[in-house]
């Protein structure tokens, strides 16, 4: 187990809400540096809106989330920049801009961030672009490649900065098996050699058992946290219905069967 001193990440009684609708209520767990923590749940239960809360998109209607000594929910000025530095974001869908190449997609976050001159970016976005398998594809618009070279070159922009922790949401949503594994295999690299903490959110479900240190299942009816700890844990000790169903891939007759 991982001491409590190893935490980067504190998410404490935060409530998620759209106006008067609550997503999540009072929830609260702890992020360990080096893991890959994966973030799931059935539709509607509010993985997208815990992870849009953790990268500072959306402000809790209560509680904290502190990465590494600093509170997202309410920094602002330089130690939100500082904050936002630490972090990287690869989204669903890549969120790639089409009009621009391969390398200067992974180059934007030093454009935005650093002082460094063309050439010496031109070099960093190169050497992420290596790291996931990309070499050779930096002239390449997005609409030249495959759904696992945008989810790779996503990844390369989200590491630009060198940052501390990753934040995916669905890594492996629309990838076949195979690219789907060679994604996961990427992520698992990628954390023993860098030390790069993961956060993901994912119902994938070979890729969690692939994955994840540990898990948190958030469930749509208490709006809160069901289950937490190792994947294969939960499939064969849990006696909650909802977490033997996710984790056997079952329906309720099967179950009772």
């Amino acid at each position: 187990m991982t001491d409590k001193k190893d935490t980067i990440v504190e998410v404490t009684d935060l409530t998620a809400a759209y106006g008067e609708t609550v997503i999540l209520d009072n929830i609260s767990f702890d992020v360990y540096k080096g893991e890959k923590f994966i973030i799931l749940g059935g539709s509607g239960c509010g993985k997208s809106t815990l992870l849009k809360h953790m990268i500072g998109l959306y402000k809790p209607a209560h509680g904290s989330i502190v990465i590494e000594g600093q509170d997202i929910a309410t920094a602002e000025g330089d130690e939100r920049i500082d904050i936002l530095k630490s972090i990287g974001v690869a989204y669903q869908l890549g969120a790639l801009f089409g009009s621009m190449t391969v390398l200067e997609n992974v180059r934007l976050p030093l454009e935005e961030y650093t002082d460094l001159n063309r050439e010496a970016m031109d070099l960093i976005g190169r050497m992420k672009l290596n790291l996931v398998g990309l070499t050779g594809s930096e002239n390449k618009m997005p609409s030249e490649l495959s759904g696992g070279m945008i989810k790779r070159a996503a990844l390369a922009r989200a590491m630009a900065l060198d940052p501390e922790i990753l934040f995916l949401d669905e890594p492996s949503a629309g990838l076949d098996p195979i690219t789907s594994a060679e994604l996961d295999q990427l992520i698992i690299r990628l954390a023993k050699s860098l030390g790069i903490t993961f956060v993901i959110v994912t119902h994938e479900l070979n890729s969690i058992y692939n994955i994840a240190d540990r898990v948190i299942m958030l469930d749509k009816n208490t709006k809160g946290i069901i289950a937490t700890g190792k994947p294969a844990y939960l499939r064969d000790n849990s006696d909650i219905p909802i977490v033997q169903k996710f984790f056997r891939r079952q329906t309720d007759e099967q179950l009772s069967a």
